[in-house]
Parts: C-alpha cells; sequence; structure tokens
C-alpha cells in the first residue's frame, strides 16, 4: 500500500532512488539510464512524491490522444521530454509506468566543466509535467540515437575517455532539445497568440481593478496561474512572438497606463505611481524613464506646456 505521507521523499543519490526502485546498482555513480521498456517498478512501493538531488530528463513514449498544454489541447503520439531540476517535487501519478528512457544525472558529473554553468541557460528545466517537449517522428528518431549512445558507453568499461564522451552526448541531447522546443513554439504559433490576446486581458482588468492594485503590481507568477503554464514557460512563449518576456509586457502596460493618467487626469506623479499598485514613487519613475528616456514629471510638463 502507497504510504500515507506528503512529505516526499528526498533522494541524494542516483543508487539510492535505484535501490527504493528495486532497480540494479547504477554503472555509474553520477549517471544512470534507465530503459523503462525493460522493467517493472510496482507502484505500492513507490511515495507518493521525489525530490531529487539531480536532474532527470524523462522520454515518455507517445500515447493516442490529445494533452492538455495550457489552456488547450494537442495531438501527442510520437512521445516527449520532460526536464526535471534538482529540488523539484514530483508527484507520483496514475501513468507513472510509462514506457521509455529516464536519465539521472547528478550535478558534480557537471563539475569542473563549462555545462555546470550553462545548463542554467536551458529555461525547460524550468517548465511544467504539462509543457513538455512533443516530438516530431525524426526528432524522436534522433533523441532515442541519443540515448542509445549514453547507454552504449555507460555499458562499457569506465576509462579515461567516458566521462568527456558522456558529457558531450548530454549536451547534444540538451542542445538537440533547444532546437526543438523553438520548433514547438513556432508551430504553435497561432496557440500562442491567443496566450498573448488572453494576457493583454488580464493586464487590463489587473490595472482597472483598483481593489488588485492595492496588493501592487501584477507578478510573473500570477499571470502565469492565471493562463495555466509555468512563469519561465509563459516568457518563452512570449519571448517567441513578441521578442519580450512576460516581466517586460507588465511594465509595457504600466507605462502605457502611466501615460493615460499623465495625460488626462489632474494627478500628481506621485499619485500616478499609487495609483498603478507601486509602493514606492522611486521604482515607477525608475521604470518609466528607462522605457520613455523622460521622468513621469518630464513627460506630464511636455504635455501640458500649451
Amino acid at each position: 500500500m502507497k504510504k500515507e505521507t506528503h512529505i516526499p521523499q528526498k533522494f541524494h543519490a542516483i543508487a539510492d532512488l535505484h535501490r527504493s526502485l528495486g532497480l540494479s546498482k547504477p554503472l555509474h555513480p553520477l549517471i544512470s539510464l534507465v530503459d523503462n521498456t525493460r522493467i517493472s517498478v510496482e507502484k505500492d512501493r513507490l511515495p507518493e512524491g521525489f525530490v531529487f538531488d539531480f536532474y532527470k530528463i524523462s522520454y515518455k513514449q507517445g500515447q493516442p490522444g490529445k494533452i492538455r498544454y495550457g489552456q488547450s489541447y494537442y495531438d501527442f503520439d510520437e512521445g516527449g521530454l520532460v526536464f526535471t531540476a534538482p529540488n523539484q517535487v514530483l508527484a507520483v501519478t496514475d501513468d507513472t509506468e510509462y514506457k521509455g528512457y529516464t536519465l539521472l544525472i547528478h550535478p558534480d558529473f557537471f563539475r569542473g566543466y563549462p555545462l555546470a554553468k550553462n545548463i542554467r541557460n536551458y529555461g525547460f528545466f524550468s517548465y511544467s509535467a504539462n509543457e513538455a517537449l512533443y516530438l516530431s517522428e525524426r526528432e524522436r528518431k534522433t533523441v532515442l540515437e541519443v540515448f542509445r549512445h549514453i547507454e552504449e558507453e555507460l555499458s562499457h568499461t569506465i576509462d579515461e575517455f567516458s566521462h568527456e564522451v558522456l558529457l558531450s552526448q548530454i549536451e547534444v541531447l540538451l542542445n538537440y532539445s533547444n532546437r526543438f522546443y523553438k520548433r514547438q513554439f513556432l508551430t504553435q504559433k497561432v496557440a500562442h497568440h491567443d496566450t498573448l490576446m488572453q494576457l493583454e486581458g488580464l493586464l487590463d482588468d489587473y490595472f482597472n481593478d483598483t481593489q488588485a492594485l492595492m496588493k501592487g503590481l501584477p507578478t510573473v507568477q500570477y499571470l502565469a496561474d492565471q493562463l495555466h503554464f509555468s512563469p519561465r514557460y509563459l516568457s518563452d512563449i512570449l519571448r517567441s512572438i513578441t521578442g519580450q518576456n512576460t516581466q517586460q509586457h507588465i511594465h509595457e502596460k504600466v507605462i502605457e497606463k502611466a501615460k493615460e493618467y499623465l495625460t488626462t487626469d489632474n494627478l500628481t506623479v506621485a499619485e500616478v505611481a499609487y495609483q498603478l499598485g507601486f509602493e514606492h514613487p522611486q521604482s515607477f519613475n525608475k521604470i518609466f524613464k528607462k522605457k520613455t528616456s523622460l521622468t513621469p514629471l518630464a513627460f506630464k510638463q511636455s504635455f501640458h506646456k500649451n
């Protein structure tokens, strides 16, 4: 029977996870590739949730039907990749027994190499599970080929070249994933334009709601929650369409509303700042000048010269 606990089980070492799942000892202490098509893990022995001290990249074979993706649904037949960074909580779901591959990599495996720092640039490690990378048939073959290379390398006796070879394969996988995500943003541009329109509507409603603005400016997290995306994924969607992330869209709306108040209402700059949800007028002044090259007061005076 599954453990009745709300505290996720933490795994510091990959070997500990293998042991918990009843798998054989990993071939390398800092990296492991599990072929889920060759094993069967009993759900009863799984905790309700996991927290790993290592990275997890999972390929899940496609299943006929549609997958929820933000507020929309998309066909999903060729399989997809899900990326998880250390210290993220993973919940066990009803479809835990998926078929595919799971690549586990401890951060110590990168230590002393450029990837230790560069891995932060791969934003998809901050995406939610429902924002997976859904692969075309050609992309699926490419990904599986990289997994096969990693599997083959791990099966060899470890030598002086093993580390560099495995690192290079991981980087290939990450770079292909980056490319395929860019393709995903492009092919779903129509749906993402709908997301942009919904975002604009949310911002309009927020800035027209006095009670909401009393809480301060809308946050990226608030907007992402309303649109059912993770903050990083929402920003990447918007950047693919407009070249601006979510925070920049918030600032654009701030400037738009500020100009409206400064030109049509008899409000002081401080009153405009408070009206827009700023706690300190100085913060408003800084954003306004950065975006317009003018202070709010200079803008107001230039508009009321005559």
